[in-house]
């Protein structure tokens, strides 16, 4: 690394400094793409709704945030085309939110995109080192939570 590096050089801070960069090419290239209306909080949740929808119950389990909170993203997405309330198949009184094609439209775009910024990556430091990165972290993800289930990982706000 570069003299010149300007950053603390801690594993927290180079994991954090990667993200932001990718993160940022991604909403750029969205934007480009006709999907400036997203915002980096809403990748969580497009997560959650993937692939047969989900109850705003199980999106607040999976986002960590507030039922208010929740239902605020909810009604931007929909008024910005990207999901749609429907009646839940089983709960008469429930709502399940599923994308629209819209949102699924957007969900391909993003996948594309990240695929093009981790080839571009593994150009950098070698495809075996990219493989090789890929699978230690998520070793790490995957066993970090091990004893303490009670603790999901979540996004960081």
């Amino acid at each position: 690394m570069s003299k010149t590096f300007p950053y603390n050089q801690d594993l927290a801070s180079l994991l954090s400094l990667s993200f932001s960069a990718m993160n940022q090419e991604l909403h750029n290239r969205l934007k480009e793409a006709g999907f400036g209306d997203v915002r980096p909080a809403h990748s969580f949740l497009f997560q959650g709704l993937m692939p047969d929808g989900a109850t705003a119950k199980t999106l607040v389990a999976h986002l960590g945030i507030s039922k208010q909170a929740v239902s605020q993203m909810l009604d931007y997405l929909e008024e910005c085309g990207y999901v749609a309330r429907k009646p839940h198949p089983s709960d008469g009184r429930g709502k399940m939110v599923v994308l629209t094609e819209r949102g699924w439209s957007l969900v391909r775009t993003k996948e594309n995109i990240y695929k093009e910024i981790e080839q571009r990556w593994a150009r950098m430091i070698g495809s075996d080192h990219m493989k090789t990165l890929q699978q230690d972290l998520k070793h790490i993800i995957e066993n970090v939570n091990e004893e303490d289930l009670q603790h999901p990982l979540r996004p960081v706000w």
